[in-house]
């Protein structure tokens, strides 16, 4: 048994969780919030055997994509002002970041 945990941005969460839904794989999301952009996420946490994993991670990967974003800098606020930059810059976003974790034991009540 494997724990499959993917951070995905918010705006593929509904379609993955869709798809999942789609391929008879039950999942909890969870909202979250990323450390880097500051911005919405959602983490799923999808309980699989062992053999499903890959079929998991092909769900993930078909509907969880990177796009480009202009993201505003925040200001140095009592930081260094010499590696501001005052003007948006393209980051890439979207993707997902996927875990997959052995499970020791599983319940179901």
């Amino acid at each position: 048994m494997k724990l499959v945990v993917a951070i995905v941005q918010d705006k593929d969460s509904n379609n993955l969780a869709n798809a999942l839904v789609k391929g008879n794989f039950k999942a909890t999301k969870l909202a979250s919030t990323g450390g880097f952009l500051k911005a919405g996420n959602t983490t799923f946490f999808i309980g699989t055997e062992d053999h499903k994993v890959d079929d998991v991670l092909t769900i993930i990967r078909d509907n969880c994509k990177n796009r480009d974003q202009l993201v505003a800098p925040i200001s140095p606020m009592g930081g260094n002002a010499d590696s501001y930059i005052p003007y948006p810059v393209n980051v890439k976003v979207g993707g997902a970041t996927v875990f997959v974790l052995p499970v020791d034991q599983f319940e179901r009540f």
